[in-house]
């Protein structure tokens, strides 16, 4: 039996993706909710998480110089990483105090709003046009969080306010860093993304964290545990280094499916780790309708990328064979060489020719974070 190494390595990076990706969400869970590690304090554990990416970026670039870091001007800084650190700083942050309120699983039901989000900021920006069958799918979308929100025993209106919002936050994040890097010809790494956003959006975190998390932590008994912290910040980086091996080794539709099943993963291991996260049925039954609302969405980008990756039309075609057929009839040479030679130059110009059928393009790097929002602190 022959052992298809490269497709079993990529189904390993996209296990370990799955299993950081859920194992981050769960371990913030735990460390800020308050029946457990009690630490209730998401913008401190945002700013830890900021401080430490930013620091080992800083070393695999500057130290180490395993990344080249890009070319970056005080204009290119502060008129496009400023903004889309601020907005990511405000996604960390509301997203990861949500988990004081409300559970994984009914977070995780609610992250399903992302492509509405994304999809009404793109239309509201001038990146994406308004259409028909997108939004039957955003409506879809959208009754089926209704219904699993209605459907939600321990519902919490501040929590769930606080999790739409921080995924509005990252939806506009989104949509910035493709009008903003893009135009600019600036595509950003994992580390380079670390590098550059990570200390601006520590800086934005301090003004919120000074007012309302400051006060606080002066006057309660804080169980500081570094080892905690420490390894929580770990996994954390080491989650946005697994997007980055799995983006460079499968297409949009892997990623895709890879994330919808790492939600159910993460909804039936939050019922299990955390006995409060009750799950309904009426819960299933929205959240399935969301879902199928969120699958017909993203076939109908990866149609739209693949269509967009078509490069010529069959009367685009016909015309380069037939002049690439005249240049070579009027370079044939005398009868007696058009056994050696004109099959091999046929065969050189047909082999050019060919395009190969592959998979929807690689997510871009500028979007890198999209794959797993926050991936650097969810």
């Amino acid at each position: 039996m022959i052992v298809n190494k490269p497709l079993v390595l990529t189904y390993l990076y996209l296990l370990i993706y799955i299993l950081l990706s859920s194992g981050v969400i769960l371990y913030n869970k735990w460390v800020l909710s308050p029946k457990y590690f009690d630490f209730p304090f998401p913008i401190t554990l945002t700013m830890i998480h900021m401080g430490f990416s930013g620091a080992v970026a800083f070393f695999l670039i500057r130290v180490f110089k395993v990344v080249s870091p890009v070319k970056m001007t005080l204009e290119i800084y502060i008129t496009c990483v400023v903004p889309i650190s601020a907005f990511f700083a405000a996604s960390l942050w509301f997203g990861n105090t949500a988990y004081l309120y409300i559970s994984v699983a009914f977070i995780q039901m609610l992250k399903a709003l992302m492509p509405v989000a994304t999809f009404i900021m793109a239309v509201m920006c001038g990146t994406d046009k308004a259409r028909c069958d997108v939004f039957l799918n955003m409506l879809l979308v959208s009754v089926g969080v209704v219904i699993s929100s209605y459907g939600e025993i321990h519902f919490n209106v501040v929590g769930t306010l606080y999790q739409v919002t921080g995924i509005f936050a990252e939806a506009l994040r989104l949509v910035l860093t493709q009008v903003l890097l893009q135009k600019k010809g600036l595509t950003l790494n994992p580390v380079t993304s670390l590098y550059y956003i990570a200390p601006c959006s520590f800086v934005f975190l301090c003004a919120p964290w000074f007012v309302l998390e400051k006060p606080g932590m002066e006057v309660s008994q804080i169980q500081f545990n570094f080892w905690i912290f420490f390894s929580n910040a770990l996994c954390a980086l080491a989650l946005n280094f697994s997007i980055f091996l799995v983006i460079g080794r499968t297409g949009a539709v892997t990623i895709r499916v890879a994330g919808v099943l790492k939600d159910w993963i993460l909804i039936a291991l939050s019922t299990i780790i955390f006995p409060e996260s009750t799950i309904t049925g009426l819960n299933i039954i929205g959240y399935a309708i969301a879902l199928c609302g969120v699958v017909m969405y993203n076939y109908l980008k990866v149609k739209d990328v693949r269509a967009s990756q078509v490069p010529e039309n069959i009367s685009d075609r016909i015309a380069k064979d037939w002049i690439l057929e005249k240049k070579s009839s009027d370079t044939f040479t005398p009868n007696n060489c058009s056994d050696n030679k004109g099959g091999g130059g046929g065969g050189n110009i047909s082999s050019s020719d060919m395009n190969v059928d592959e998979e929807a393009p690689l997510i871009p790097s500028s979007r890198l974070s999209h794959f797993g929002r926050a991936q650097l602190s969810k």
